[in-house]
């Protein structure tokens, strides 16, 4: 088993790093200056394989490891690792080769395995399989552990030995076993205390039982005798109920003719009271009527007298009128004679004046119309180049204006006649 190739992305100095491959089954060496990115190669091993500094990480040990460079930052990254498994150490069938990928954002942690999504346990065992186990590191020598093994003790060897040979994983799992052992041996302990407490409470139940079925039988026997004494004075109470019911229908029966004779008396009682209500009420429509008719003989009166008042003044007002209408006769006899006379003087003195007022007003018009035509005329030759494209639309324009002022100069003769 070997690494065949490694492709990161946006991990730690790694923006977008192209798969780096082909590596050696042998020995392989990365070379290069200070700050290229050596240490990060090596980090990103660790990364995919689940070194213990890797294993478990905080927020800002999540952002250490995501690419800070120019441009957008990076919200995820992911190391993929491609090994060859032609000698089957990883246990996974009829797979040659098996591809490892870990993707790490600022919350999620997620793991996959031949490029489908796999648990973190899953990925563990499958380490653990190929020697690959966090509680033994040593699957990878890093720097200054050569030194601190040549200066170790005897003891610390032996025990370096045991973590690389993994018989501490199995120290791990046989101290967990004892450890289960013994809480199982606890819980039996329990159990069995609980089993002892479930007997002896069994047996108070037992007396108990005898207690109760002693005192269900004697219960019964109470009730008999209480459903006996209970039957016997039922019997007594139906009887007197009986007798007081017989009694009861015959008060029944008196009441009832008592009721009918009252609800006699009543009805009785309420026609006295309609008929008086309706007699009553017809004595305070009849006093009503009277003083409706009272009060109409009153404002007929009181009509009568303003009509008689108004008849008088209509005559005072007939003979002032006719008296007025003889006054404006006269009146309008010598309004007639005064406009008579100011029509004869107007039609021999203001007539002809208004008439020669109206001839200059007129010529004088028709000269400044002519002086307008005759200076539109010149501003027209002026601007004529510019105004037409060409000759057509020139002659155009010149047989409109001569239809123009032939139509005006009709229009004059016409006025003048």
């Amino acid at each position: 088993m070997h690494i065949k190739s490694i492709t990161l992305s946006n991990f730690r100095s790694f923006k977008q790093q192209p798969e780096i491959h082909p590596f050696s089954p042998e020995m392989n060496c990365v070379v290069g200056r200070n700050g290229s990115g050596k240490s990060n190669l090596f980090d990103a091993v660790q990364f995919v394989l689940g070194c213990p500094k890797f294993w478990s990480l905080r927020t800002e040990e999540r952002q250490s490891l995501l690419h800070e460079g120019s441009g957008s930052a990076a919200v995820n990254a992911f190391v993929e690792i491609v090994f060859d498994n032609s000698d089957n150490r990883f246990s996974l069938e009829n797979s040659d080769e098996v591809v490892l990928r870990r993707t790490i954002g600022h919350k999620k942690d997620e793991f996959f395995l031949q490029r489908k999504r796999a648990t973190k346990n899953e990925i563990m065992s499958l380490l653990e399989g190929a020697g690959f186990s966090k509680s033994n590191p040593y699957f990878i020598v890093q720097q200054g552990k050569v030194n601190a093994l040549c200066t170790m003790s005897d003891a610390e060897r032996l025990q370096l030995l045991k973590e690389v040979a993994g018989t501490t994983v199995y120290d791990e799992k046989k101290e967990e076993s004892a450890a289960k052992m013994e809480e199982n041996r606890a819980s039996i302990e329990k159990i069995n205390e609980t089993l002892e407490y479930m007997e002896n409470r069994l047996e108070e139940l037992r007396g108990e039982k005898e207690e109760l079925d002693a005192y269900q039988k004697l219960d019964r026997d109470r009730r008999a005798v209480e459903y006996t004494l209970y039957d016997k004075e039922l019997r007594r109470a139906r009887e007197g109920l009986d007798e007081i019911e017989h009694s009861r229908n015959d008060e029944v029966d008196k009441l009832s003719t008592l009721h009918e004779e009252v609800r006699n008396m009543h009805d009785r009682i309420l026609a006295v009271q309609a008929d008086e209500k309706t007699k009553k009420n017809a004595m305070k429509r009849n006093a009503v009527y009277v003083k409706s008719l009272e009060k109409d003989k009153t404002a007929a009166m009181t009509h009568k007298t303003k009509l008689d008042l108004s008849c008088q003044e209509l005559e005072e007002q007939l003979t002032q009128g006719q008296e007025l209408l003889a006054s404006n006769k006269r009146e309008l006899a010598k309004i007639k004679e005064e406009i008579a006379e100011a029509e004869a003087e107007l039609s021999e003195t203001v007539q002809p004046e208004y008439d020669e007022a109206k001839a200059a007003m007129t010529s004088m018009t028709n000269e400044r119309d002519e002086a307008r035509r005759r200076m539109e005329g010149l501003y027209a030759k002026q601007g004529r180049g510019k105004q037409f494209r060409s000759k057509k639309e020139r002659d155009a324009h010149l047989r409109s204006q001569i239809e123009e002022l032939a139509a005006d100069r009709s229009e004059k003769a016409g006025s003048r006649d």
